[in-house]
């Protein structure tokens, strides 16, 4: 259980270090089904039942309704059962809209933005002080060189920010694990990842970043993107 351990300890030190969440806390937790998400509910369902913070934790997990359907759900309610986490599910049609009315050449980005202002919106609904989202390391690193390369930028999202229009605080607890990381805890936990729908899931741009930085780990640099990690939170770039 060395990985699962690693798991809860680095939500620790990423709540700590950020102070990402304070006594009374209402946290809301993005749930999607992924693998990511999934180790974030876990990890903050054990730090409040063990990390000495008292606070509400609900998930919530949004459904875009890819094609038309609806994702069946029901083993992450089992798990939020299990973990005695509240889940909440909302059926949307954000993939007619994105993929069917607006057919964007850049679905992605309208995509994105309309789920996290629903899940936003939701949250101010709940009275949701904190939402907690599953942005690992490796996110983090392929998000910094989409903004060098693809925009001509050094910018990348923060371990915490405050959202000013929605008073509300956005999370990010799992930022000191790799994807690599992830993967392997929720193997041994044998969590149940729901499949996305999504017709073009892994053939984004965040994707190329994904395969340009593993080139050049297996190439040049075997470390690469613990160095360029190091490098943006020595230097502060976006709160880090």
């Amino acid at each position: 259980m060395q990985i699962v351990q690693k798991l809860n300890g680095a939500v620790r030190k990423a709540v700590t270090e950020y102070q990402m969440i304070s006594p009374g806390d209402h946290v809301a937790v993005g749930v999607s089904g992924g693998k990511d998400s999934l180790a974030l509910l876990y990890g903050l369902a054990k730090l409040r039942q063990y990390g000495g913070i008292p606070y509400r934790l609900t998930a919530l997990t949004l459904d875009p309704c890819f094609g038309g359907e609806e994702t069946d759900f029901s083993p992450l309610s089992r798990l939020c059962e299990a973990l005695e986490v509240e889940h909440l599910i909302r059926r949307t049609n954000i993939g007619r809209v994105v993929f069917d009315v607006r057919q964007e050449p850049n679905p992605c980005s309208l995509c994105s933005r309309m789920r996290h202002g629903a899940l936003n919106d939701w949250c101010k609904e709940l009275g949701c002080q904190k939402i907690a989202l599953g942005h690992h390391r490796d996110d983090a690193v392929e998000t910094f060189i989409m903004n060098l390369f693809l925009e001509g930028r050094l910018h990348c999202f923060s371990p915490v920010s405050y959202l000013t229009r929605k008073d509300l605080t956005m999370i990010r607890p799992l930022v000191f694990l790799t994807e690599q990381d992830i993967r392997r805890a929720v193997a041994k936990l044998e969590l149940p990842v729901v499949k996305s729908r999504c017709p073009i899931d892994g053939k984004t741009s965040r994707e190329w970043a994904k395969q340009w930085l593993a080139g050049m780990e297996a190439e040049k640099i075997p470390d690469l993107r613990q160095k360029i990690f190091g490098a943006m939170r020595r230097s502060h770039l976006s709160d880090w």
